[in-house]
């Protein structure tokens, strides 16, 4: 679509796959910053820890994108480094997010699961901007259609093939991520045990993403003998550990009631 919002003197100033991933960002701080001063939360902890977590989800984004497709990296290792053009998954992001902020959590002694709990649906509305970066830019792209909403891309700078009518499976996503943030806000106020909509994002994303994968058209990496893509047999691993924590946790949670 418009990979490239502002350019100066032949420089690229503003890309849009980047300008739309800072203000998911900025959304997404706002509305934790503002929930944890709700549920008394230092909210300048939350900002620290947040700062940690978007570099390890750069990181973890980058890294797990090169190991899907390190043929194309062996030649040009330097590419690597080239974030601006995209190439970012993000479950190896939210992997390694999760494992840095459970760190960072435990460092500043805040209560793990509740702290996890305002973060989630600020995860899901930042991802909602960013996969709407990724329709700009043209990555993430989805398999050929017929159907009258397809999209075809015809920037030479665009990440997606040109000429060609597409699922728009990035529209796909945001509506979807939207949706899900929807549900997170529903129902951080009837939950009733903390830790609740960290794992119900990520089960419900996992569901999600396993369906919107059989329409993706770029190259991901592959499973199973390509039956399977590796975001999907991520997912299934991520849901099935969903599910053993959203058991886990509300047994525990039911127990300590019982206590009190």
């Amino acid at each position: 679509m418009h990979p490239i919002l502002l350019t100066i003197g032949g420089f690229n100033i503003i890309k849009s796959y980047g300008l739309m991933i800072a203000i998911g960002i900025l959304v997404g701080l706002f509305l934790a910053r503002r929930q944890a001063a709700r549920e008394g939360i230092d909210p300048d902890k939350i900002i620290d820890i947040a700062f940690y977590v978007l570099l390890a989800a750069l990181i973890g984004s980058r890294l797990l994108f090169v190991l899907t497709n390190f043929k194309e990296y062996v030649d040009n290792p330097l590419d690597i480094f080239k974030i601006w053009e995209g190439g970012l998954v993000f479950y190896g992001g939210l992997i390694l997010a999760v494992a840095i902020g459970i760190w960072c959590i435990r460092r500043f002694s805040l209560p793990l699961w509740q702290v996890t709990d305002i973060f989630a649906p600020s995860v899901a509305i930042g991802h909602t901007f960013g996969r709407i970066g990724c329709f700009l830019a043209g990555c993430c792209y989805g398999k050929p259609s017929s159907l009258p909403w397809a999209v075809t891309f015809t920037d030479p700078r665009s990440l997606a093939p040109q000429g060609i009518p597409l699922h728009p499976t990035q529209l796909y996503s945001s509506l979807g991520l939207f949706a899900i943030f929807a549900f997170l806000i529903w129902l951080r106020k009837r939950k009733t045990f903390h830790g609740e909509l960290l794992w119900s994002y990520t089960l419900v994303y996992a569901i999600f993403r396993f369906f919107i994968e059989f329409l993706r058209g770029d190259p991901r990496g592959s499973c199973f003998g390509g039956l399977l893509s590796s975001a999907q047999t991520i997912g299934i691993f991520l849901a099935g550990i969903s599910v053993v924590m959203l058991l886990y946790l509300r047994k525990r949670g039911l127990r300590a009631n019982v206590r009190r």
